[in-house]
């Protein structure tokens, strides 16, 4: 199944291109990484794709929506809460429980499991009682994570999702989205530039190159005709 596709898409700010002719196909259950160098406008696509962004030309279509599982993003630089964030840990995870809307519906039992299987997952079930301006960066990042899993979304768009996690917390979060792909058929898109750490998890690599006379292009790890195979 296709859960989401650019077809000759071109977009940029005020009149300069930086992404042009752009096609990708994302299959439903893909772990799927966009990388390139700092100004690839990384996540600049991932916006795109999910209609954050509307391309100057082209098709964009995205198959998670709300008569679906929807979509569970985190954007780049969302742990930065300012201390004083008048959450705690649990309030803010089961607050991904209405992201779809009825934020006056009582919540129900399948609620709370969901919020505490997601805050296990991130290994942040403990500190639920703690308030949000008392954690760590990386602890801020997992919990972001986590209100996205909660939702139990068809499609986890994550910008940077490892910032200020030490290296044995992203192998465990590399692992975990693995599972959320190949356990309950979840597309996961991440963008990331920490490849060589993620890479053996992945189904594909959708990589950012510059073009001659300036740009960016999509490429695999093997060609950059805009056509996305598996990673061998």
């Amino acid at each position: 199944m296709l859960m989401a596709s650019m077809k000759e898409v071109t977009f940029g700010y005020g009149d300069v291109p930086c992404l042009e002719e752009v096609n990708l196909e994302i299959r439903r259950g893909e772990f799927v990484a966009i990388t390139g160098p700092n100004g690839a406008s990384k996540s600049t696509l991932l916006k795109l794709q999910l209609g954050l962004l509307r391309p100057w030309k082209g098709n964009v279509r995205l198959a998670a929506g709300k008569a679906a599982g929807g979509v569970g993003y985190v954007p780049q630089h969302i742990a930065a809460f300012n201390g004083g964030f008048p959450s705690t840990v649990l309030e803010f995870v089961r607050s991904g429980r209405f992201a779809g809307g009825g934020w006056l519906r009582k919540l129900r039992s399948a609620d709370h499991e969901a919020t505490e299987q997601a805050l296990r997952q991130v290994g942040m079930w403990e500190l639920r009682k703690r308030k949000i301006g008392e954690l760590s960066g990386g602890q801020k990042q997992r919990i972001c994570i986590a209100r996205a899993l909660a939702q139990e979304p068809d499609l986890l768009a994550l910008d940077e999702p490892t910032t200020g996690m030490d290296p044995k917390s992203r192998f465990g979060f590399y692992e975990l989205m693995r599972r959320q792909a190949t356990a309950y058929g979840r597309t996961v898109v991440m963008v990331t530039h920490g490849l060589s750490e993620v890479e053996g998890h992945l189904d594909r690599i959708v990589e950012l190159a510059r073009k001659e006379g300036g740009g960016w292009k999509c490429c695999t790890t093997t060609s950059c005709c805009g056509h996305f195979a598996p990673v061998e």
